[in-house]
């Protein structure tokens, strides 16, 4: 049985601050952020030969969601739509994905905006 690559192993986790800290500078050249309601997607690419899988992180502003359970279900729903839809990148990337809502939404609507941030990045 071949291995599939619907997993989402510790290695395509965004976990080094230096590198979040990167990803956030506005000044660093490299970077990109656009909307894909009601997902922000925060980009950095860095020139690498060959292509691998992005390395990501998932936020959710306690601001907007006081109670950790309505965070977290929104978490696990755009980690579940990417893990669904991902694809290798043209050198070493690194994203962000800032949910913008003001409500719980459902796996349809994350999973279409999360469809149209990975469109958009593909290359060809």
């Amino acid at each position: 049985m071949g291995k599939n690559n619907h997993g989402l192993p510790r290695s395509e986790r965004l976990k080094s601050r230096k590198t979040i800290g990167r990803l956030f500078d506005r000044n660093e050249a490299g970077n990109a952020s656009f909307p894909a309601f009601p997902l922000r997607v925060v980009l950095f690419r860095e020139k690498e030969e060959g292509s691998a899988y992005p390395e990501i992180l998932i936020s959710v502003s306690k601001r907007s969601f006081k109670k950790a359970v309505d965070r977290n279900r929104i978490k696990r729903l755009i980690r579940e739509a990417y893990r669904l839809q991902k694809t290798p990148l043209p050198g070493k990337t690194y994203m962000a994905f800032l949910f913008t809502g003001k409500e719980v939404p459902g796996f349809g609507q994350v999973e279409r905006a999360v469809g149209a941030i990975l469109d958009k990045l593909r290359p060809g």
